[in-house]
């Protein structure tokens, strides 16, 4: 060995002894941090995760088949979404129950309800995520908040323009909407992208809106 690699070993002896008392609290402490993360996530998170999604089967078999009241409040022998979201929050079922619960506050006519719970809901899922947001503006549409119902058209048509069907659809219904309160620069706007944008949706008839808009636009 080398006088200048003997040299630096002694250094490397001479710090660990300096120290050793620092970095074993150091370690330990990571130790304990990440036995009790390890053991949260084992022994807590995860069986409440699989308990949620367990109880939230039948909401969403019922769901499915637009059986929206059963949905949410479950058929006396399950229990439905909104059990969910009450005894297992901060689970993903839980979150995925504020759009069960949303959509079937939706269909049923409370939609107060139905904005309450889709404000709640996030998905990493970007199909799901522009339903969810659809179905808000679907909502706020219903409750006269125009404004806000819009914002959400446009937020559902630029989350997954994969779905060029759909993402076009919620233009025209920002567009419509637009319409009625008298809006109807920015209802021209949203029927152009459309035809740009989305070009499979309302075909045959958006270039008539367009033009009969574009006509008024000119004669006023």
């Amino acid at each position: 060995m080398s006088e200048l690699e003997q040299d630096y070993l002694l250094k490397i002896q001479n710090f660990w002894e300096t120290n050793q008392k620092k970095i074993l609290t150091v370690v330990g402490a990571v130790a304990v941090v990440f036995g009790g993360w390890y053991a949260y996530n084992e022994f807590v998170k995860t069986p409440k995760e699989l308990k949620a999604q367990e109880a939230l089967f039948r909401a969403e078999e019922y769901f499915g088949k637009d059986s929206f009241n059963l949905a949410l409040n479950g058929d006396g022998q399950s229990k439905g979404a909104l059990n969910v979201i009450k005894n297992f929050d901060g689970t993903k079922a839980a979150s995925l129950a504020h759009y069960y619960a949303g959509v079937s506050y939706l269909h049923l006519g409370d939609f107060n309800k139905a904005v309450e719970n889709l404000k709640d809901f996030s998905s990493d899922s970007r199909a799901v995520q522009m339903f969810a947001y659809g179905a808000l503006a679907d909502a706020y549409s219903e409750l006269k908040k125009n404004d806000d119902a819009i914002s959400y058209y446009k937020k559902a048509a630029s989350t997954f323009t994969e779905d060029e069907i759909t993402s076009g659809e919620y233009l025209w219904r920002a567009g419509q909407l637009s319409e009625t309160i008298n809006k109807n620069k920015e209802a021209l706007e949203f029927y152009k992208e459309i035809k740009e944008k989305f070009p499979k949706c309302r075909q045959g008839e958006i270039d008539k809106f367009i033009y009969r808009l574009s006509i008024e636009k000119n004669e006023s």
